[in-house]
């Protein structure tokens, strides 16, 4: 399951979303983050979810692919929505069975959330999906340029979330390696008791820390010999192009706000 995760990785592709401008992928990120919150009854939800899955429809990633790549998440989904249902007790009761009762506001509200909690992990995995690290760096940078004259690194913390980024697929697939060499020497995690469990994870943790302060070294210093100083002073190479696909974007996340707001209750 480690090594189909999909967190930071980036799949090559020549959809609409993949030629948008990095900073209208990011910009839309964001701004949606805060326009999720303008849902609150079961018709927004529902045209937040259409919205969401046009966009995966347009990335031409597949939605099986992105499901699969995704099974944690889903984990902590389904705990989320089962707190909601046993511990709101609002509304009226639609199932009692013994000491378990479900009230209609604890199903409601686990919904709503779980729905919610979705359409943010859907956009966000598309944004890294669709867009390669050096991109996001660069994005990052343009947006947080105006910085630049309050002395903050701009160029540093771009270039230190992309690594973050791109190092997250290549430490989940060390990980998978170093558990299937575990469970050759006779090593299994994934069954017996809980204390037998989580000392078997020691292994395990120990050479991937090694592996990553490995790979951190072998980065910098393949850096420090490429002649990198920062950022000060450094030409580009790619060019942002900002177009009408990435205007008519943020037109349309315009467009999704006024719908939310007008059928919100």
């Amino acid at each position: 399951m480690i090594e189909k995760m999909i967190f930071g990785r980036y799949i090559p592709g020549d959809s609409i979303v993949h030629r948008m401008d990095p900073r209208a992928k990011i910009l839309f990120v964001f701004i949606f983050i805060a326009v999720v919150f303008v849902a609150n009854n079961a018709l927004t939800y529902g045209i937040l979810l259409g919205f969401t899955l046009f966009v995966v429809f347009l990335s031409k990633i597949r939605l099986y692919f992105l499901v699969t790549g995704l099974k944690p998440v889903f984990i902590l989904l389904i705990f989320t929505f089962l707190l909601h249902i046993f511990f709101t007790r609002e509304g009226d009761v639609l199932l009692s069975i013994g000491f378990i009762e479900i009230y209609e506001e604890g199903l409601r509200q686990g919904i709503f959330l779980s729905v919610r909690f979705l359409v943010l992990v859907f956009i966000t995995s598309i944004l890294t999906l669709t867009t390669s690290p050096i991109s996001i760096t660069d994005g990052i940078e343009t947006l947080l340029g105006p910085f630049k004259r309050v002395k903050l690194p701009v160029h540093e913390l771009a270039l230190m979330m992309s690594i973050s980024l791109r190092f997250i697929p290549t430490l989940m697939d060390e990980t998978g390696k170093i558990m299937k060499a575990q469970m050759a020497r006779g090593s299994d995690i994934s069954s017996g008791p809980v204390k037998e469990r989580i000392k078997a994870v020691v292994p395990l943790l120990i050479p991937l820390f090694v592996s990553a302060f490995k790979r951190a070294e072998d980065l910098a210093t393949a850096m420090e010999v490429r002649g990198y100083r920062g950022g000060e002073g450094r030409t580009r190479y790619r060019q942002l192009d900002w177009g009408f696909k990435d205007t008519f974007s943020m037109a349309l996340l315009v467009g999704l706000t006024a719908v939310l707001w007008y059928y919100r209750t």
